[in-house]
């Protein structure tokens, strides 16, 4: 049957569509648009879909998840964290592949995909490994990779060290038309941190990171950009300084892209007084002068892109010392009603916080996905802005609970998320 979304404020960034319409769904593909009662005539069959006062927007696409499958099924699945993605009005998602085994090789690609087919609800875009095992020392496959259905290369989670590694990755993966993720820091100046160098650390009596092992790495990853042509990608800029060496590269026609966190523009370091272990995250949370120089850079194009970097762990990792935590917080189910914080602050329109989650994750990666235009899937979002509701960690899909912003009051619900026309979320349930 067809679906006719009716009556909604329709977002399109790629179009620049910011009005009230009906969108016309066919089967799996988006059919049409119009203003209101424009497409009426078209209609035999059709299912209506009441959109008064809710923003119809793309599928949201998260440019960064881990999954844990394979390998710590325990803190997650590819089905578990495909039912928080689309609790969190996602469609697609491109989960990293710091697995275990690392997905390095056409045989975790394929477990992946099989268990998103499984699962059936949002699309799962597998990131392969830019080192064999995420050693560091000889590049992976990319040609398997790639075959297999990666869309890019990354060892998030671990920096490459190797300077001529990351050079030959991003000479290699221009062949497969691979953009490389980079996790920028400096492992030898994070060393054993735990937290943003500053005065709260310094009070805190916690083991630091310097802004400048991300910057450093940003400069040197942008400067083998520049070197060699490649398409590169930082991951969770923390710092002001990587937000300023990002604007300048792109500034000389460096291909460089980059995405910030909820958490990186919506947190300072001052959050951790409490030593909260679900803030100890990597990239740290840094001061407010970072927080402010990313979301500076969000407002005038120099980071592209919004992602949740969503990073499950069990309570074994995490109810420890804050020194022996393991890095890292949930975030699909948060990441939109932050993001409009944004928009109620001024420093982005509707549209450009529906850009960096939609039509610039998809070209980023180099999918024909994230706009709503006649003839492409119908993936489409349908998000009430003004429904107001308090985060309880205990009611997400996800499998892991490790969120500091459980408690907080937040504005802007998903209520229906589609994806290839077939309804996969409504704020009762998910199907699939």
């Amino acid at each position: 049957m067809s679906k006719l979304i009716r009556g909604g404020r329709v977002l399109d960034p790629a179009s620049g569509l910011d009005d009230i319409h009906d969108l016309l769904i066919e089967g799996d593909k988006i059919n049409d648009l119009g203003p209101p009662g424009a497409l009426d005539k078209k209609l035999d069959s059709v299912e209506v879909i009441d959109a008064d006062g809710l923003w119809v927007v793309p599928g949201l696409i998260d440019l960064h998840t881990h999954l844990r499958e394979p390998g710590e099924e325990y803190k997650e699945t590819v089905l578990s964290g495909s039912q928080a993605a689309a609790a969190g009005g996602f469609t697609s998602i491109c989960c990293m592949p710091n697995t275990k085994p690392a997905n390095d090789n056409a045989a975790v690609t394929d477990l992946i995909l099989r268990r998103a087919a499984e699962a059936d609800l949002v699309r799962v875009f597998p990131v392969g490994a830019i080192s064999q095992g995420q050693k560091g020392e000889l590049l992976a496959e990319y040609a398997e990779l790639k075959e297999a259905g990666a869309v890019a290369v990354s060892d998030d989670g671990i920096a490459v060290m190797n300077s001529q590694l990351m050079r030959r990755a991003l000479e290699y993966a221009q062949v497969f038309n691979l953009p490389v993720i980079s996790h920028a820091e400096d492992r030898d100046l994070a060393g054993d941190g735990v937290m943003h160098e500053g005065v709260v650390s310094t009070r805190l009596g916690l083991r630091e990171i310097p802004s400048a092992a991300e910057d450093v790495m940003v400069f040197r990853d942008c400067s083998l950009a520049e070197l060699t042509g490649g398409r590169l990608h930082i991951a969770h800029v923390s710092s002001a300084g990587a937000v300023e060496l990002v604007r300048q590269f792109k500034a000389k026609g460096v291909q460089v892209t980059a995405e910030a966190t909820p958490h990186h523009f919506t947190l300072t370091d001052e959050a951790l007084e409490n030593f909260d272990t679900n803030l100890k995250v990597n990239p740290p949370i840094r001061s407010s002068f970072d927080l402010t120089a990313i979301q500076q850079g969000l407002a005038d194009g120099t980071i592209d892109a919004i992602a949740t970097d969503h990073a499950p762990h069990s309570t074994i990792e995490k109810d420890v010392e804050f020194d022996y935590a393991a890095f890292g917080m949930i975030g699909l189910e948060t990441a939109f009603p932050l993001t409009l914080r944004l928009v109620d602050q001024g420093l982005l329109s509707p549209l450009e916080a529906i850009e960096k989650l939609t039509s610039n994750p998809a070209r980023i990666i180099g999918v024909d996905l994230g706009r709503l235009t006649p003839g492409l899937p119908a993936d489409v979002t349908l998000i009430d802005p003004n429904r107001e509701f308090t985060v309880d960690v205990n009611q997400f899909r996800s499998k892991s609970r490790n969120s500091p912003f459980h408690g907080w009051q937040l504005r802007g619900k998903t209520v229906m998320v589609l994806r290839d026309g077939k309804v996969i979320f409504t704020e009762e349930n998910t199907s699939g």
